[in-house]
């Protein structure tokens, strides 16, 4: 995705906003800058849908890049925007706390131009899937408050996103947790069914290949029968859906939370931001290719 994405750079730095300025000139986005986070709280203000993505400088005078990112996350208007982090170092504890706010990816300054491209371009598209789906919320006519159980089984993406709709209507908290929804589904057949490792995804990214990876591997004998199921049960406190794939399962327990290891990578930070963000709780079973959300009925949410 490019299609002249306008970025805003959020640099105290002249330096360092005229060369990133140029490298993201040069590939083809339209760039807007600020020299700290006032000016651009104000930019953004004055204009929510002015952006597609924010690059932001941790350390600046007068609102700082943490301050500015709590602020834009705390805006229902601007929640869903990506956000990236620019960093002249890489504490562990600075790059923890930017990921736990919403950050979607850290850079160390100053970032090559392949760096740029790949991060800025991921997160795009990540963006652009959530948002393709928030527009389609809420088409289904049926009213899914009555509806107690349902099961489904599915193959593909695109199926995973048809039903991560479904299951976000259901929820009654559309907007909040279909991003989480697609996250789980998609993970469960990319991840479950065909296999593809975490270190296997960053180099598909990076090649830009994951696509035809996937629609590769779902042709594959191996791989053809495997579906997920999903089963989704209304009770009395909320919605808890369950999804369970044919994989082999991984070692979950540290996708749970937010990792300064995994900061700079092009990937990782579905699962956290899934528990995070979108569900009252999410849960993953013995050898974790089965998982568990619930979301509260409004009335029990705490």
């Amino acid at each position: 995705m490019n299609m002249r994405s306008k970025l805003l750079l959020v640099d105290d730095d002249h330096f360092i906003r005229r060369i990133i300025g140029e490298s993201l000139t040069q590939l083809g986005y339209a760039v807007d800058v600020a020299i700290d986070g006032n000016e651009a709280w104000e930019k953004m203000d004055c204009n929510p849908q002015g952006y597609d993505l924010i690059l932001l400088d941790r350390d600046m005078p007068n609102m700082d890049g943490i301050a500015l990112l709590k602020r834009i996350k705390a805006d229902e208007r601007l929640a869903s925007l990506p956000v990236v982090m620019l960093t002249g170092a890489d504490r562990a504890e600075d790059v923890a706390e930017g990921l736990a706010v919403g950050a979607h990816y850290y850079l160390t300054k100053p970032a090559t131009q392949v760096i740029l491209h790949h991060v800025i371009q991921n997160a795009l598209e990540d963006y652009q899937r959530t948002r393709e789906l928030r527009e389609r919320l809420g088409k289904q006519k049926n009213n899914l408050s009555l509806l107690r159980q349902a099961k489904f089984t599915y193959r593909t993406l695109q199926e995973a996103k048809d039903i991560a709709l479904f299951l976000a209507d259901a929820s009654m908290k559309p907007t909040r947790t279909v991003p989480g929804y697609s996250e789980l589904l998609i993970n469960a057949v990319e991840h479950g069914n065909l296999g593809i490792t975490y270190a296997e995804k960053g180099k598909l990214l990076e090649n830009d290949c994951w696509d035809e990876e996937v629609k590769k591997r779902l042709q594959l004998p191996q791989y053809a029968e495997r579906v997920v199921e999903v089963v989704m049960d209304r009770n009395p406190d909320g919605l808890v859906v369950t999804i369970t794939d044919q994989g082999n399962g991984f070692d979950w327990h540290k996708y749970l939370k937010f990792s300064p290891d995994r900061a700079f990578d092009l990937h990782g930070r579905g699962i956290a931001m899934s528990s995070e963000l979108s569900f009252d709780k999410l849960e993953y079973l013995g050898k974790g290719n089965s998982v568990v959300t619930t979301v509260l009925h409004p009335n029990q949410s705490a």
